[in-house]
């Protein structure tokens, strides 16, 4: 039986950069982490940009296309895996979440930006033409600074960085969120919160919406609005990924994965999982584990 999934942080990927940061070229750090083609959890920020490759990658179970002048976005905690075909090539940052804290003093300032907001469809981006070259060209600045030592240069990186989440957030329909998030964009962004670390002791949206001070019709009317789904929506997807999350991890019976998620029995998680995922449990695991053996 395999063990559970790893969780990777950044000391563990990097023999001689910062604790809190890592740049590389992406043929060299593919080379090395051949073992990340399997189902793993990051405890920090992870970029890639793809300059050359294909095949795919999953972020949180959701497949995409490998194709080069693509960037991709993770948060920390969310299951990743490679399955890449034919040479791959391209830039990785890797960072943690205190990297721009005391530099920004503003503690959610990468929140603003949609790609670090935990929805997996903002966080692939298929660069356009024009945007290429530049892009490009910050990553190389970013590896030239790699190579320095000192404050100055960590803080030049964190200003190229910068420089790259807000030029890349500029391709999205919300762009005006980054400088300028509304009082709408704000509340919905505390309510994912909540429900990151609610979800297994509140299950419906009227006790989240106590803890935001406003009525539930309210948090309906700004998912609809927002997201186009209802909040208890948002809640049940919250709940099936972290079930998925579990799943993959084979030292869990089903039955200890239901009871941490605080389904009173094993049938009624079988058959909400089953109800939203389309599928059992056994079932997801069955086929994930046969897509890690490919």
């Amino acid at each position: 039986m395999k063990r559970a999934f790893p969780v990777y942080d950044i000391c563990a990927l990097s023999d001689d950069q910062q604790h809190d940061l890592l740049v590389s070229r992406f043929a060299p750090y593919l080379q090395k982490h051949q073992n990340l083609s399997l189902p793993h959890k990051h405890t920090f920020y992870h970029v890639v940009y793809f300059t050359k490759g294909g095949g795919s990658h999953a972020i949180d179970f959701k497949n995409f296309a490998v194709v080069p002048n693509q960037i991709y976005f993770m948060a920390p905690g969310q299951v990743h895996r490679w399955n890449f075909e034919g040479e791959v090539d391209g830039y990785i940052i890797n960072f943690s979440e205190s990297f721009f804290r005391s530099f920004l003093l503003r503690p959610d300032y990468l929140d603003t930006f949609p790609f670090f907001t935990g929805n997996i469809d903002d966080e692939v981006i298929n660069l356009p033409a024009d945007m290429q070259a530049d892009v490009t060209g910050i990553f190389e600045q970013l590896i030239k600074e790699s190579s320095r030592n000192g404050k100055l240069s960590l803080d030049m990186m964190r200003v190229l960085m910068i420089q790259l989440f807000i030029a890349t957030a500029r391709q999205s329909p919300n762009s005006s969120r980054v400088t300028a998030p509304n009082y709408n964009y704000t509340l919905l962004q505390n309510f994912r919160k909540l429900v990151d670390e609610h979800y297994i002791t509140l299950k419906l949206p009227k006790d989240y919406a106590a803890l935001l001070y406003i009525t539930p019709n309210h948090l309906n009317a700004l998912c609809n609005d927002m997201l186009g789904m209802p909040a208890g929506e948002l809640i049940r997807e919250r709940v099936i990924l972290e079930a998925k999350r579990a799943l993959v991890n084979l030292e869990l019976s089903i039955t200890q994965i239901a009871g941490k998620l605080n389904f009173s029995d094993n049938s009624y998680f079988t058959k909400f999982f089953k109800k939203y995922a389309g599928l059992t449990p056994e079932e997801f695991r069955h086929n994930n584990l046969n897509n890690g053996n490919q």
